[in-house]
């Protein structure tokens, strides 16, 4: 007998996507569901003390596993998100650690059928 684990892991797109130093831009990423030790160590982070606001730089850092080429990804690195990425990368985050994926049940209007579509924001190719 086998057990199937659900998915950890989940790949994501950036609306509009990070540059980085050299100009590059990343898009594609990858997000693991977040720990409780992702939580605890939010509250150790002494920018994050300092600034409720930067937990979450924080806390994302610690839970996307990857971003483009980037070999690291740090909350430094983050501040230089755009606000739309930012809130796409928190509601992907809400997403797959309270609802367990990315997708959000819809409902045609015209023919009232129910089904559900992968989370996209605004702006989003």
């Amino acid at each position: 007998m086998s057990t199937v684990f659900p998915p950890t892991e989940f790949e994501f797109t950036l609306p509009k996507g990070l540059v980085d130093p050299t100009g590059i831009l990343h898009r594609q990423g990858k997000m693991r569901l977040a720990t409780a030790r992702d939580e605890i160590l939010v509250q150790k982070y002494p920018q994050a003390q300092e600034n409720p606001a930067y937990a979450v730089l924080v806390l994302l850092s610690n839970v996307i596993t990857q971003l483009g080429t980037l070999s690291e990804v740090t909350p430094d690195m983050l501040e230089n998100l755009f606000t739309l990425d930012l809130a796409y990368l928190r509601e992907f985050y809400n997403r797959i650690n309270h609802e367990g994926d990315v997708h959000i049940p819809v409902q045609c209007p015209q023919c009232q059928t129910a089904f559900r579509v992968e989370l996209t924001l605004s702006g989003e190719f």
